[in-house]
This record gives C-alpha cells, structure tokens and sequence, in this order.
C-alpha cells in the first residue's frame, strides 16, 4: 500500500480552497469531471480494443456517470439503487452489464425490468436462478484468480475454480441457458499487468475449449478491473501495465468482444476533499487538530478501502511539531494521520486531501448523525432532459436470445 503523504503549501495556495468553502461550506468534496475524462481517455488509449463498463460503485454519482457516458463508457451495475442512479443519469440499458455474481430474485427482475440482460455468475446456485428468464438474459461466467499481492483479493469472495467450469458450463446448457463468456478480477490496486495477462491466457483457453457448447461460442471476456492508480503522486504509466494485457489480448479468437470495469483508476483522481480545522488540543507533547471530516464520512476509505490519501496543509510558519490529525465524531479510531510533523495549524486553516475519488464519499455513513460531506461537480456536462445513447457502437454487449419470459 502507498503510504500517506502531506504536503505543507504557502497559505495562498489555500486561496481557491478558502472561495469554495465561501461558496459551499466545509467540508466539501470536488469532482472535476475534466479529470475524470482525462483518466478515460488514458486508459482507452492504453486499451484501444477493450469497451469499458465503469464500475460505479466506486464513485456513485450522476455528473461522474454522465462524463463517461459522453466519453463512451457504459455502466458496470452490482444493485437495484445503482440501476435507479442510470436511470436518473440517462443511460440507456442496453449499455449497461449486472456484475454482481450473487443476486436476490427481486435484484434480477429489476435489472430485466429496466433492459439490462447480462449477468455475472459463479456458481450452480446463481446460475438455476436464472431458469425462468433463460430467454431472456445472456451470462458470464467468472472464474477465481487469487492474488496475494493486490490491496483487496477479489477473487477470494467470488468466482469458481478452474476445476468447476465444465460442470457449471455443463449445467448452463442443460437448463438451455447461454454462457456468453467468461469474466475475473485479479484485485484491486494490482501492481502488474501481467496478473489480467495471465488470466487472459487461461480464459483463452476456456473460450477455445467450451466452443461446442450451447448454441453459440462464448462471444465476450469481461478482464474486470484492478488497474492502479498512485496515491503517492508518483508517476503510474497505465500504458506500461496493459503492455502484457495487450499482448495477450491479440491472442483471443477474432469474434470475442473484450470488456472491462475501471472503477479506482477513473474516479480516484477526479476528486479531491476541503476540510477545516474545528478543534486544537496539546496531548502527549502532540499537537492534535480536529477536522470537520473523518473516517467515518469521506475518510472511510482508510478503513474499508486500505487507502492513505495525499494530503495538504497550507501555512507559512517554518517549525514543525509531531501533531495528529482526527475527525470530527467521538470515536477514537477517528484519526486521518498519526505521528506527522506540521506547522502549527490555526481553527479555521484548511487541510486539502487530493486522490479522493474512489470509494470515499460511496462508503461513508451518517454516525454521530453527521450528514454526509456534499459533493460538487465542476467541469459537468450538463443533465438530461431523456436518456440519450452512448457514442461509441462498440459498448454495447448483444444479447442474441429471444424475449419470451416476463419478470
């Protein structure tokens, strides 16, 4: 994991910071959306045969989905209230995929009520679930690739073994569903491209070895996410990472439609949180500053998400004194930063974190009845009046089954 850092600016550098709390209060979440599409544009680059779905549970929000939708990016949904926010945003269903490998009924029909007809499975259980919609729907099959080295292993919650595809594969075409194709996640913050290489190479084969069955060959490989991102502001050539991705890539039979679901490396960089210094204390020859937001709001990525994030100090005092910086609630595991060296920090001064984008603002809560810290967007596109297609015609995955069940 990146370790945390804190930069200490003049206090002018506060000066846009100071007009947006002005304007808005403290504390504040930025999105800048022109961000945002930057990272797109990088990783599409990066991966100019992949369609990408975003994966938007890691940054919930309609002006971040709408970005990307006009940069031709569909929406990777895991939940009824994430195909509620689409809605809202304009997205049309046939440019979104359900990727959530274990899902209530009601989850189901609601997906299938909106349009969206392809899903994750990894298991018999998941797939029998879908027998009564078998007209209906197309699935993806994932398959488990652990890894030790990324911040959070994802497959060790989801995905069947190597050793389960036939019999489940088997299953499928029993009950006269269709496999469509296979789908991993190697982690998150996964450190080398050659981890999605890898798996590739081994779905490859799978997709080489399971043509016969069903009615069709398995026409789509989702390579999920995982592509990093620093948070330590050093240099991350995702051009670099997808070097083996790519080259693997140019091995999958002709007919296979390539997907993946950025999430971390599009949204972390796009947002940025402004808080405020409300409280001062001297404990333990420390200097203790209490911020008007913690890790129970938009820090709550320090704890769930495994993350320590770039942080902004702004003074132009020269000494430095061990201080702490903590959150606003009383819970003692509400500290941003331990055993750091600041100047001396005045109530009101600004603490400016940078890196805020990815899985902050989606997992904080409302304890000690707080609200939760408000989000502005800047650089946004504007909001819809009707859904309104995606450009890109490659985003789209088909579903070739006919629509005879009803939900």
């Amino acid at each position: 994991m990146d370790t945390q850092r804190i930069a200490i600016s003049t206090a002018a550098a506060s000066d846009p910071y100071l007009d947006l709390v002005r304007r808005h209060g403290s504390p504040l979440l930025v999105l800048d959306c022109r961000v945002l599409a930057e990272q797109c544009r990088e990783l599409q680059t990066a991966l100019p045969e992949v369609d990408l779905y975003y994966a938007i549970k890691s940054l919930p929000h309609a002006a971040a989905i709408r970005t990307l939708q006009q940069a031709g990016v569909g929406c990777d949904l895991a939940s009824s209230g994430e195909i509620e926010l689409v809605k809202r945003a304009g997205i049309a269903p046939r440019h979104t995929i359900h990727t959530h490998p274990i899902k209530r009924d009601t989850e189901i029909r609601a997906a299938l009520r909106f349009g969206c007809t392809t899903f994750v499975v990894d298991n018999a259980d998941e797939i029998l679930k879908f027998v009564p919609y078998k007209h209906r729907v197309g699935l993806l099959l994932r398959v488990a690739f652990r890894n030790d080295d990324a911040v959070v292993d994802l497959s060790k919650k989801f995905g069947c073994d190597l050793n389960e595809v036939s019999y489940l594969m088997g299953l499928a075409e029993k009950m006269d569903l269709h496999i469509k194709g296979f789908s991993f996640h190697v982690g998150s913050q996964c450190t080398d491209g050659h981890r999605h290489a890898a798996a590739i190479e081994v779905c490859n084969g799978l997709i080489r070895a399971n043509a016969h069955r069903g009615t069709a060959p398995q026409s789509v490989l989702d390579i999920g996410g995982g592509f990093p991102v620093s948070y330590t502001r050093s240099e991350t050539s995702i051009h670099a990472f997808c070097d083996p991705i790519r080259t693997a890539l140019a091995q999958l039979p002709p007919h296979v439609q390539v997907i993946a679901e950025p999430g971390r490396f599009l949204s972390a960089p796009a947002m940025l949180a402004v808080t405020t210094v409300m409280g001062r204390a001297v404990r333990g020859g420390r200097h203790w500053y209490y911020l008007d937001e913690g890790v129970y709001g938009a820090f709550s990525g320090q704890i769930y998400d495994h993350m320590q994030y770039p942080l902004e100090v702004f003074s132009d005092r020269s000494e430095r004194y061990p201080s702490v910086l903590a959150g606003p609630t009383c819970d003692s595991i509400d500290l941003i930063a331990e055993d750091v060296r600041l100047p001396e920090l005045q109530l009101g001064d600004l603490v400016v974190a940078h890196m805020m984008g990815a899985y902050t603002a989606a997992s904080a809560s409302n304890f000690n009845s707080l609200p939760k810290t408000p989000i502005v967007a800047v650089n946004a596109p504007p909001t819809p009046h009707h859904a309104s297609p995606i450009p890109s015609k490659k985003v789209a995955i088909t579903n070739t089954a006919s629509h005879r069940s009803r939900c």
